[in-house]
């Protein structure tokens, strides 16, 4: 059973139609994505699961049971736009928020010194937000996001900002949190980090679920029966092993002399005996079947639904 279930949403603002019986089921302990372009209605959804506004129908369920007011304070949620106080001190607004959540104030300064200790963020806290940098900021609102010890983490844009070596310890602590069983939904444009990152996606386009499933399995899904051979040998030994089923769609030689080819197979079950083929007249140092990266299987996704409208 999923940890939170979002059921058949419509969501009308007007004549604009912003979801249109949208679902999404989250096991628990995995990492979601919620993924489309602008305006498809993933900030719209966003927003309902957090109660900032209603849906026209549909349900919201969170470990099994109805969503209730009390149930917001499982939910630790960072907002693409920002929004902590500039003038405000950094360790008084972490207090203030985490008081705001529902913690003590003992146990909000006990989880902050852990926070900021494991993060070497002990000395900001005397400085206002509008004293540190840009990813210092959005470093700090995604320290007070979890200060709750929350149960689901809605993340939109989360490493927007940052720079290659505080992304990647985000992209770590996101991890780490769902070793410990926490269950996360990531919206971002970052394909590189779905892929890194994601369990399962649902791609939203003009209101609508257009696809969901397991990231391997879309993957294999949208695959185009390309394959990357790297041999050594003369090229005109592996071109007559060539037939009509395959199509040479690139090449290129490594300082080494090596040969790298990519071979495009009309029959998706032809690998097995493209790799006989080719290894009775060159020396194989590699043969894989290259899969789609998750920024081809979005384009490729979206442009079918705007190809039908």
């Amino acid at each position: 059973m999923a940890y939170f279930a979002a059921s058949h949403i419509t969501k009308r603002f007007a004549t604009n139609m912003a979801l249109d019986d949208v679902s999404i089921h989250v096991p628990k302990g995995t990492i979601y994505g919620l993924l489309g372009p602008n305006g498809a209605g993933k900030t719209t959804l966003i927003r309902i699961i957090n109660q900032i506004i209603a849906p026209d129908s549909g349900e919201i369920l969170i470990d099994g049971q109805n969503f209730r007011e009390s149930s917001v304070s499982q939910i630790g949620y960072l907002p693409e736009e920002r929004g902590l106080y500039k003038k405000m001190k950094v360790g008084e607004q972490a207090l203030y928020l985490s008081r705001l959540k529902g913690l003590s104030s003992i146990q909000a300064r006990k989880n902050i010194h852990y926070w900021f200790e494991k993060y070497s963020m002990i000395d900001w806290r005397e400085k206002k937000i509008e004293e540190l940098s840009k990813g210092m900021a959005q470093k700090v609102q995604f320290i007070i996001t979890l200060l709750h010890d929350p149960e689901l983490l809605i993340l939109d844009e989360p490493f927007s900002g940052f720079d290659p070596v505080n992304a990647t310890l985000l992209k770590q602590l996101v991890l780490e949190l769902k070793a410990k069983g926490k269950t996360i939904i990531l919206s971002t444009h970052d394909m590189a980090s779905v892929e890194e990152l994601c369990d399962n996606i649902t791609l939203i386009d003009k209101s609508k679920t257009i696809l969901e499933g397991k990231v391997s399995e879309i993957r294999q899904r949208f695959k185009s029966n390309k394959y990357e051979l790297i041999y050594s040998g003369k090229e005109e030994l592996l071109i007559q092993n060539l037939n009509s089923n395959c199509h040479l769609l690139e090449k290129d030689i490594s300082e080494e002399g090596n040969i790298r080819s990519v071979i495009q197979m009309k029959d998706p079950n032809m690998g097995n005996e493209l790799l006989r083929k080719v290894i009775d007249s060159v020396e194989v140092h590699s043969f894989r079947e290259i899969l789609p990266s998750m920024t081809e299987v979005f384009i490729t996704a979206v442009s079918k639904t705007s190809n039908t409208n």
